[in-house]
């Protein structure tokens, strides 16, 4: 079924990885119809695990991939340039939201708002992912676990939209909805990154640089200090088995 799967057009294939990652963010989400209150602790733990995924994806699955290349400049210079303007974009996006959101409900605008704009990167990652292995330079394989450990840390990303959005005053329904729609932006990503990157293989290690410098920043100034703020060993127990389980994924499917 596997192997049926990569004789897909590169379309298909990185149409059905960016369902299935917003598919988890929907699933996560869906719990709001179920329970009014979640765990603080299952929160945290979910969220440490995440984080714990998105660091080892960002590595082997993107930032190794991109040393693989010859370009024009040495590939460090192009790595290292690719990742600090990629870690640049979310701070620079948070910045121009907080300003322009309006104040009346902005932190849950800008909740929501935020977690919109990290998943582009994401949806990015996947697309040039799925571009690489079409044209060679990495193992099938590996967009496919870089897209389960994305799709894995979508599921607390849905829930922790949605439940702020309940607990604000929203119905079930509506926080549903839009937690969801915020998981769907990583679709549009997904197809932009990979026809951008396969348009030109010269700009796949900038575009792989740039999704992992995104996802690491979005793991430093989101994930970890909002999970290890109460439940520091907990949040230490996730971050290093999220990030075990990412690299026996990618190693085993290697």
């Amino acid at each position: 079924m596997i192997n049926a799967f990569f004789t897909l057009p590169l379309w298909l294939q990185a149409l059905f990885a960016s369902l299935f990652t917003w598919s988890m963010t929907a699933f996560g989400a869906a719990l709001v119809f179920f329970s009014a209150k979640l765990s603080e602790r299952f929160v945290a733990f979910m969220t440490a695990l995440s984080a714990g995924i998105m660091i080892a994806a960002s590595f082997f699955s993107l930032l190794l991939p991109a040393f693989s290349y010859e370009t024009k400049l040495p590939t460090y210079v192009t790595v290292c340039v690719g990742f600090l303007f990629g870690g640049l974009f979310i701070p620079v996006f948070d910045a121009l939201l907080s300003r322009f959101l309006p104040r009346k409900g902005a932190s849950l605008t800008l909740l929501t708002s935020t977690v919109a704009v990290h998943n582009i990167p994401e949806g990015m990652a996947i697309g040039v992912a799925f571009s690489a292995s079409y044209l060679g330079f990495v193992s099938p394989f590996s967009a496919l676990s870089l897209t389960l450990g994305i799709g894995l840390q979508n599921f607390p990303e849905g829930l922790c939209v949605a439940f702020p959005l309940r607990a604000g005053g929203l119905s079930a329904f509506r926080a549903f909805f839009i937690s969801q729609l915020t998981g769907a932006l990583e679709i549009l990503a997904c197809l932009g990154g990979m026809l951008f990157s396969a348009l030109s293989s010269v700009l796949l290690p900038w575009v792989l640089a740039f999704s992992a410098g995104a996802m690491i920043t979005v793991v430093s100034t989101e994930l970890i200090p909002s999970c290890f703020e109460k439940y520091r060993t907990l949040s230490s127990f996730g971050v290093t088995f999220g990030f075990v389980l990412m690299m026996f994924l990618d190693v085993f499917f290697s």
